[in-house]
Order: C-alpha cells, then structure tokens, then sequence
C-alpha cells in the first residue's frame, strides 16, 4: 500500500483563505482600533462637578426668571355659597393671590364676591333652577399679555386613586355598542347600570358614560371677565373673549366618539348629570353630549396624578388690560363633600407654560450638590493628598497587623509596590 494515501493532505494557501472562519486581519475585526480612556484624576473631577454646577446654577437661573415673567392671580370660591351673602363683601385674603410681572409679588390685590340663589340656568335647552350664583368682583394691576389662560384649580381631590382612575369603558367612550352584561364585568361599577322599575317592572339601563370619573366630572359653569367703570359706545371692550375649544390634548379627542343613534330606553345619564336633563333621563330634544367635541369632559377625563390640580377651562388670544372685572360662576360642584377647595387661576403663559418655581428651585438645589462635592474634592486633595496610581496602597500590598504577631502567623508581605504586567 501506497505510504503516500495515509499522509495528512495539506490544503493550499487558496484553500485556506476559502474555508478559514479566522476574521480578516484588519483593525476593526482585530480590535485595534485607537481608543481614548479618560482617567479620573482628582484634579479632573473637581472641573467637572464645578462645570456641571455651573451649567445647572445657569438653567436653574433661567427657569426662575421665566416664571417671574407669569402674571397670575388665584381667586379660591370655595365658601362663596357659605360665606357670601347678597351684598358685595371683601373676599378674605388667604382665598386672594396673585402674581405680577417685575413687581416680586409685592403688588397686593383685593376681590369681593357677592352670591344670588335661586337663578336659572339653561344648559342643552333645558332650564334648570334653583342654582346658585356666585359672583367675584377683582382687579388687574397690569396688563396680561396674550395668550391669557383660565384654570380651575382642585384640591385634596385624588383623581390618582387607583379605582378612580381605571373607572371608565374604552369601547362605550368610542360609541361601540356594549352589551349591559358586559359593562358589569368591567371597571365602571358601582356606576355601570343601574335598575329602575317600569310599569311595575324592573329594566335595566346602562349609565352613559359609566365610571366614577365621568359621574365626578367638574360641572361649575365659569362666565367671561367683565370689565367694570367703562362704557361700550367709548369703544372699550366689555367682556373678554376667551374660547373654549382648543383646550384638550388632539391625541385625547381620539379617544372618544360621539354616540350617534342613541337607544334612549337603554342609557341613562350619571347620577350627578341628571338635574341637567329633565326627568333625568336622555331624549331626542335633549340628547347625550358630544363627548367628542365636550374638550371639558375630555380634559376632565384625562386624571390627575396628583391631588391637586390645574384643568383649563379657556384661554384668549388678546391682551387683558389692566382694570376692574367681574366673573360669574354657577356654583355646582361641591368641593366640601371631598373637604377640598376649588379656585379660579387667570393666568399668562411663557415658553414652559404658567408660573412654577419648582424647576428652578430643583436645578438650583443641583448646582449646589456639584459646588459642594467639588469643594468636598478640593480639601481632600489638600488634606490627604496621594499619589496617582501608588501600588503601595493596594489592599493585598499592604502590610496587616497579624503579620507582626506571633508564631504562625503568615509572613509579612512586601513594604514596596508589587510590578505589575503594566510596568513590565
């Protein structure tokens, strides 16, 4: 037998290069590429934590200056239908607050409010009576530039409860039809259906639209401000005109439909609606709302996550001049069975919105923990200097007090820095 049959086959040079899995030998598949590792030196950290709290000191900065440009004033209403009577009284300062422009909140402003009861009210051509007005008289000390917000302001009232916030049925807020069964075993009970008794018989109706948040919906009616001590035929403006469209998020107004076609013997209003609706029930002349184009209902929809809260009711494009104004309000929601309070909040706008020292404040806090840390690595530096990268000061380099201590013990390690492969 041929010797040559039992020798190992050397594979070519083309052979190799053809099943070889060996990456090519260049500096990106070899891991040569040049590289740059920053090191940390004492003097180097000092630079940058004082860089850093620099640069936060110089936004904080900027933040506060943007919202001590907000003008603003806060009229709490709470106690108007407890505390008001039907003569113009001084409002107590603590429910008065305002904010002006350039004047460091020095400018005080004084508000009386006056109540009526008994007015009607005609919501969706249905009157509704025996309603309590309350009426805020207040004055501007500036002018508030456009654009000019309105607010409602909440508090102590947990729009964040867990129960609260999944109390809602997606498919029924988009017109989809929801079988009563259905609805029961969603997240809108105790408020889902409710049964009702018919010629002596019991019927079910679905509550529309069901859950907790849509019943506790925000129901006060806020008027345009009114401008006090001018005539109209002195080509002065008398109301401010301030709109109520364009308040809610477009991302959130898809979220709904409007329930076209509506079975009237199978829907029902929420209880706290009803006394708008005669009988308290839906009908052809007094129809379900849009919910689609309601910006208050969806904006009130959206929950809050803490307990107290902004919701804007309007805003106006023209300035607010400077003067005396009235603002009616019909007094419906009752903040007193939450033990909260509701306020009115007029406001201007700046390029991070309505007046909030809080950012600021928090950048502020930060550049101070940089300042600090960098001065922190200063004195270190001078009370405890070290050498960059002493060997001596490793762990297993040191020399332990049991080496010095009787029989047995292990020997002393050495006094000097160990070489490394690096040194090498």
């Amino acid at each position: 037998m041929d010797s040559s049959q039992n020798s190992v086959h050397e594979q070519s040079p083309a052979e190799e290069r053809k099943t070889s899995r060996r990456p090519a030998n260049t500096a990106f598949r070899q891991q040569r590429l040049k590289a740059w590792q920053p090191i940390l030196t004492p003097k180097n950290v000092i630079w940058i934590f004082f860089v850093l709290g620099v640069f936060a000191a110089v936004v904080g900065g900027l933040l506060i200056y943007a919202s001590r440009m907000i003008s603003s004033i806060e009229l709490d209403y709470t106690d108007c239908g407890a505390k008001a009577t039907d003569q113009w009284t001084l409002m107590p300062s603590e429910f008065v607050s305002s904010y002006w422009r350039n004047s460091n909140g020095s400018t005080a402003v004084t508000a009386q409010w006056m109540k009526t009861n008994n007015i009607n009210y005609t919501y969706d051509n249905f009157e509704v009576t025996n309603l309590t007005n309350c009426s805020i008289q207040f004055n501007i000390v500036q002018d508030m530039s456009a654009p000019v917000r309105a607010y409602y302001k909440l508090d102590n009232f947990y729009q964040n409860h867990r129960r609260y916030v999944q109390s809602f049925n997606a498919d029924q807020l988009l017109a989809k039809s929801v079988s009563t069964s259905t609805l029961d075993n969603t997240n809108c009970p105790p408020l889902a259906t409710e049964e009702v008794i018919e010629d002596g018989k019991p019927k079910v109706r679905q509550i529309y639209p069901c859950g907790l948040i849509a019943n506790s919906l925000f129901n006060d009616t806020i008027g345009r401000p009114v401008r006090l001590g001018v005539r109209e035929e002195d080509n002065h403006t008398l109301i401010y005109n301030w709109s109520e469209k364009g308040i809610a998020w477009k991302a959130d107004m898809a979220l709904y439909e409007n329930l076209e076609n509506p079975d009237y013997n199978l829907i029902i209003p929420p209880p706290n609606w009803r006394k708008r609706y005669p009988n308290g029930r839906y009908d052809e002349d007094h129809p379900p709302p849009n919910i689609k184009e309601d910006e208050h209902f969806i904006s009130w929809m959206r929950t809050a996550a803490l307990p107290s809260f902004f919701k804007p009711w309007a805003f106006g494009n023209e300035t607010l001049v400077a003067g005396n104004y009235r603002i009616d309000i019909v007094d419906n929601f009752n903040m007193t069975a939450y033990k909260g309070r509701k306020s009115l909040v007029i406001s201007t706008t700046g390029p991070l919105g309505g007046k909030n020292d809080l950012p600021g404040i928090l950048w502020l806090a930060l550049a101070g923990f940089f300042i600090v840390i960098s001065l922190l690595f200063v004195a270190g530096s001078f009370l405890r200097p070290r050498k960059l990268g002493d060997h001596t000061l490793l762990s297993w380099n040191k020399e332990t007090n049991s080496t010095a201590k009787g029989k047995g013990k292990a020997p002393a390690g050495p006094s000097v820095g160990m070489s490394t492969s690096r040194d090498l």
